[in-house]
């Protein structure tokens, strides 16, 4: 199991992967932050999403901890990550299954994903949920509303088109990008909006 902290690291992640579908934007986040000069990564998977990654992207579990820093076990709430003395940039849940949203709405701290979560929430620090449902039912709605009261940011990994993607991976990345940019971290994963152009008849 990784645990290989960087020294001098001056950006700590914590990540979790749930058994919601979109396995791939934990992955493709934990790949991208990996190779991300000062930053250092906490990883946490559920079991379910040990099912999830290989059903969505042939990928073992081993082969993902090994994009990661830091590996956690989701029941070991003694981990260093369960504590406030713990000095993080904050959190990133990718994908969220509604359960694990759920859990950190009622601040059930159930496993070591909940717990951290919590933590960040109390602390006041950056916590990001992708959520993966569709359609919503209302207290999938509710819960969202709870954390986003509670300083959270509800982030549903909805792809854009502006860019014109020309491959699932670049639609994955731009959404990446986007989390990361929720950090203040500099990176060059995908193109920024530069402004409309050529928009013949385009008015104000």
């Amino acid at each position: 199991m990784p645990d290989r902290p960087q020294p001098g690291a001056s950006r700590r992640i914590i990540i979790a992967i749930t058994g919601a579908t979109g396995a791939v934007y934990g992955v493709r986040l934990l790949q991208h932050l990996q190779h991300l000069a000062g930053v250092e990564t906490h990883l946490v998977i559920s079991d379910a999403a040990v099912l999830t990654l290989h059903q969505e992207t042939g990928l073992q579990r081993r082969e993902v901890e090994a994009c990661a820093h830091v590996v956690h076990k989701v029941r070991d709430i003694g981990a260093s990550i369960a504590s406030g003395s713990f000095q993080s940039d904050g959190m990133v849940i990718a994908p969220c299954s509604m359960k694990t949203l759920a859990s950190v709405a009622h601040g059930l701290s159930d496993n070591l994903i909940a717990r951290a979560a919590d933590v960040v929430l109390k602390e006041r620090r950056r916590l990001v949920l992708m959520v993966r449902e569709t359609p919503f039912n209302l207290a999938h709605l509710r819960n969202m509303t709870a954390v986003t009261e509670m300083g959270g940011i509800i982030f549903p990994p909805l792809p854009s088109f502006y860019h014109k993607p020309q491959s699932i991976e670049e639609m994955v990345d731009h959404t990446v990008a986007r989390v990361i940019d929720l950090f203040g971290i500099e990176h060059a994963l995908a193109p920024r909006w530069a402004g409309l152009k050529g928009a013949a008849g385009a008015d104000a």
